[in-house]
């Protein structure tokens, strides 16, 4: 090689690759178009290191691992030699042995790290025992379920647990071959601070924790005459199901809103409408707080994991907490008020993306004076995906239909709900001096928008400049937090449990950085599309004040978290 050569270059299988700020040789190999297998990697957490999946071999014969090796200028390395594919065989086959494999019957059948790779290398049998104790499922919590008899020690539920969100639920426990994801003194994750965000099971690539399966309850309900069924769809449901089906097009509500009238959902409705509504509530709740100069900052409440992170490790701030219900929630209220008196039993259901609104659904401030959830099933967009399909629906073909009356009307700043920064938005579209369709996007793309953890700005309101902060993943809610602590000001923190917001929620399919950024371009061009822009212009809500929520407003629409 050439000096220069040299200085900017590495081989990769005898391929010359320039090096360009990758951090690692695992990112190097995947710009060769090499998918080198792993099990442990992921870009947005520690390196660990632990599978070795991802070895590759020097020109000297020795082994290094791709995802903690720094590249350097000059090195030759080997991905695929035979050497390499034995050590990665023996690998999967220790796996393997100590894993249970139910294929035929596991939710992850199809979708499996460990299947893929299994079948990538051509394994079909195991030569050795299996010689692990038998775990009992631990199902304990509404949002997950954890199988340790599906784990392979990779550590990327530890990881995210701790590093993304900060809560530690979870950690290794014992050494050597007894070593196993626990609890602390291995106790049901109901007992722990565990917060339902379900991150730990969108990056766990066996089903060793999976988003707790609520679809065949309700399949029980549907199609029953003397039910009522109704169903609200989250705005961030409507960017995933489209890329479970490989389907081209972008807006697939109405196709949405077919498939669950075909599988016996009477009546269909868009949680957006209740995002309006969570709008004006919010955003008058948070102007009269700046007026008085009370409980500021004004943290949102439309995720369920960040208050329930909140009670946990934060109880001092709940005053600061809003009192506003979720959408989710507020839609809820009004829909059992509309058909309480129907003639048949009512259930409610909501599609969302998010696993702690199971827990949400389920909390004692959300029940009738009978004890009865006003939301009976949350169903996650993997569970609608799986339903769709049990149907025998083909996505493709079906004709789309729109949601129901009398709820049919919505704004685009509801539909942003979904994305991380949207709540903001669609608050600075109410409460912004200047409204003109220029500074509302002015405001918008040096503001909220974005996938960044952390974003801030400031806003004329009220002839104050007011300071914002919107904040996605846990970990970046302590950030915010302990600054606020140490006597920075802000007057509003929006809030998102799961990293870049719904579109991201642990309920959804597992998608790419890329399938990311497009799922939330895929909610802002909704909003584009929208002849009403902001919360206050839907004539829906003036129909709710004067009708359904007339002298109940705070009843049906807020709640107090109490410490």
């Amino acid at each position: 090689m050439s000096e220069q050569f040299n200085n900017n270059f590495m081989m990769v299988d005898d391929m010359p690759i320039p090096i360009e700020g990758e951090k690692n040789l695992l990112e190097i190999i995947r710009k060769a178009g090499i998918e080198l297998p792993t099990f442990c990697y992921y870009s947005e957490l520690s390196v660990y290191g632990a599978c070795r999946m991802c070895m590759v071999e020097n020109k000297w014969g020795s082994m290094e691992a791709a995802c903690s090796t720094p590249p350097r200028a000059g090195m030759e390395i080997y991905t695929n030699t035979p050497k390499l594919r034995k050590y990665r065989k023996m690998i999967l086959e220790l796996l393997l042995s100590n894993h249970c494999r139910d294929c035929t019957t596991c939710e992850k059948s199809g979708k499996c790290r460990l299947q893929e790779l299994a079948a990538r290398f051509d394994i079909h049998k195991v030569r050795f025992e299996n010689t692990s104790a038998k775990h009992k499922t631990d199902d304990s919590t509404l949002c997950i379920t954890r199988d340790a008899s599906k784990c392979i020690l990779c550590g990327d539920c530890v990881r995210v647990c701790n590093e993304v969100q900060h809560v530690g639920a979870i950690e290794f426990a014992h050494r050597g071959s007894k070593m196993t994801v626990s609890t602390a003194f291995d106790l049901p994750l109901a007992t722990s601070n565990c917060v339902g965000c379900g991150q730990c099971a969108a990056v766990c690539p066996t089903a060793a924790i999976i988003v707790k399966n609520d679809a065949h309850r309700l399949w029980n309900e549907l199609n029953n005459k003397d039910n009522l069924v109704v169903a609200q769809i989250a705005p961030a449901v409507r960017t995933a199901v489209a890329e479970s089906f490989n389907y081209k097009g972008e807006n697939v509500m109405g196709k949405i809103v077919a498939c669950l009238r075909k599988i016996g959902i009477d009546k269909v409705f868009d949680t957006s409408t209740a995002a309006d509504l969570t709008v004006l509530e919010e955003a008058k709740e948070f102007l009269e707080r700046i007026e008085k100069n009370e409980n500021i900052p004004l943290f949102t409440s439309c995720c369920p994991a960040w208050v329930k992170f909140c009670e946990n490790k934060y109880p001092e701030l709940l005053p600061n907490v809003s009192t506003c219900r979720s959408p989710m929630q507020m839609f809820a209220s009004i829909i059992n008020e509309e058909y309480k008196d129907c003639g048949k039993r009512l259930v409610s259901v909501a599609i969302m993306p998010c696993t702690a609104k199971k827990a949400e659904a389920a909390r004692e401030e959300f029940r009738t004076a009978d004890g009865k959830q006003m939301v009976d099933y949350v169903i996650t967009t993997q569970e609608l995906i799986r339903m769709i399909r049990e149907a025998g629906i083909v996505f493709e073909d079906i004709e789309p239909e729109a949601i129901d009356m009398p709820y049919g009307t919505i704004s685009g700043a509801g539909v942003i709900f979904g994305v991380t920064g949207g709540v903001t938005e669609a608050v600075i579209r109410y409460v912004a001096e200047d409204k003109s369709a220029s500074s509302l996007r002015a405001i918008a793309l040096d503001g909220p928008r974005g996938l960044d953890g952390i974003k801030e700005f400031s806003l004329l309101a009220k002839d104050k400049v007011l300071k914002i902060a919107v904040v996605s993943g846990l970990s970046n809610a302590d950030e915010i937090i302990s600054r606020i602590k140490n006597g920075e000001h802000f007057d509003l923190v929006e809030v998102m449990a799961c990293p870049n917001g719904c579109i991201n929620g642990a309920g959804q399919p597992v998608t790419s950085k890329d399938g990311k950024q497009k799922r939330s371009k895929e909610l802002y061009n909704s909003d584009k599309l929208s002849v009403l822009k902001s919360s206050q212009d839907n004539p829906l809500m003036k129909e709710f004040y004067e009708g359904v929520l007339k002298g109940r407003v705070h009843e049906l629409l807020h709640v107090h978290y109490a410490k």
